[in-house]
C-alpha cells in the first residue's frame, strides 16, 4: 500500500485525500513543489482486465474532454513509477454531495451559477462526443470560491448514433434514467436525467425518486403518483427553473432537452444570469 513520503515518477506523495473500490487520490507535489491529484489504481492483477481498461478509458475521455473551466485538469496517465495512475489538477474543495449535507453556503449561496455551470460540463463532455454516464452531485467539486469541477469518467462511452443498448448496466441506480434501468438503448439524454434529478436534489435536499434498489427506483419514476414537485418541497424555486427540471426528468427522452447546450440556455434565462 502507498505511503506519505513514498515517490511515484516525478512525484512524491503526501496525503491520502479519499480511498474507494479499487483506487486512491493522494495529494502529491513534483519537484518543482506544485501540488497535483493522483489516483492510483491498487488492484494490479494481471487478470483485472475490466478494471484496468474502464480506468484507461476513462482517462482518455477525460484528456479528450478538457477545457480548462468546468472538467478537472488533466496531466497524464499510464504506468508511473511501476504503479498504475492517472494525475489531475488538484482543487481544494468538496463535492456536492458533501457540501449538501454540510448545508455549506458556498453550495446554497451560489446555487444558480452551480447549476449553470454543472450544466455547462455536461456540455462540454457532449461537445467532444462523449457521455458521462455517472453524472451525480458526489462527482462534481466546487473549491471554496464557487470554481466548479466534473470528474470520475470511468463509465464514459461515446455517444451513440441512433441509441444503444449498452453493454452492461452500470452507474447509480438513484441517477439513471428510466431506458437506462429498463436495458433500453440510450444516448446522451441519460447525462440530462441525471443532472435533473442532481438538481432536484441540490433544490430540495430529496431525491425525486428515492429507492433502496434499481427495481424501487424505477417503480417510482414509472408510476410517479408520489412524485412531489419541487415547488412543493422549497417554494423558493423560480417556477421556470422547476419547469427546467421537471423537463430533464421527462419519462420519454425525446421530452427531454435534445443538447445540453439548449439546457444551459434555458438555465440562464431562468436565472438571469449571462
Amino acid at each position: 500500500m502507498p505511503e506519505p513520503g513514498d515517490i511515484l515518477g516525478a512525484y512524491t506523495l503526501h496525503e491520502r485525500i479519499n480511498s474507494g473500490g479499487q483506487s486512491e487520490i493522494w495529494l502529491a507535489t513534483d519537484a518543482e513543489k506544485r501540488p497535483f491529484a493522483v489516483r492510483l489504481v491498487l488492484n494490479n492483477s494481471l487478470f483485472a482486465f475490466t478494471d484496468r481498461k474502464r480506468f484507461n478509458t476513462g482517462c482518455e475521455v477525460l484528456q479528450a474532454c478538457q477545457d480548462g473551466h468546468f472538467i478537472i485538469g488533466y496531466v497524464e496517465h499510464g504506468r508511473i513509477g511501476g504503479q498504475l495512475a492517472l494525475v489531475l489538477e488538484y482543487v481544494e474543495g468538496s463535492n456536492l454531495k458533501l457540501l449538501m449535507g454540510a448545508g455549506d453556503p458556498v453550495l446554497t449561496g451560489n446555487i444558480a451559477e452551480v447549476l449553470i455551470d454543472f450544466a455547462s460540463a455536461i456540455e462540454v463532455v457532449h461537445d467532444r462526443g462523449y457521455m458521462h454516464l455517472d453524472v451525480k452531485p458526489e462527482n462534481v467539486l466546487l473549491t471554496r470560491n464557487g470554481s466548479l469541477r466534473l470528474i470520475d469518467f470511468d463509465l464514459a462511452q461515446p455517444i451513440p448514433n441512433p441509441p444503444r443498448k449498452p453493454d452492461r448496466l452500470s452507474g447509480t441506480p438513484a441517477y439513471m434514467a428510466p431506458e437506462q434501468l429498463l436495458k433500453q438503448p440510450i444516448d446522451h439524454r441519460v447525462d440530462l436525467w441525471a443532472f435533473g434529478v442532481s438538481a432536484y436534489e441540490l433544490l430540495t435536499f430529496r431525491k425525486p425518486f428515492p429507492g433502496e434498489n434499481a427495481d424501487e427506483v424505477l417503480r417510482r419514476q414509472v408510476d410517479r403518483s408520489e412524485f412531489i414537485r419541487p415547488r412543493e418541497i422549497n417554494g423558493d424555486i423560480p417556477a421556470n427553473l422547476e419547469k427546467i427540471v421537471l423537463r430533464c426528468l421527462e419519462k420519454d427522452p425525446d421530452r427531454r432537452h435534445p443538447i445540453a447546450g439548449v439546457l444551459v440556455h434555458e438555465l440562464k434565462q431562468a436565472l438571469y444570469t449571462s
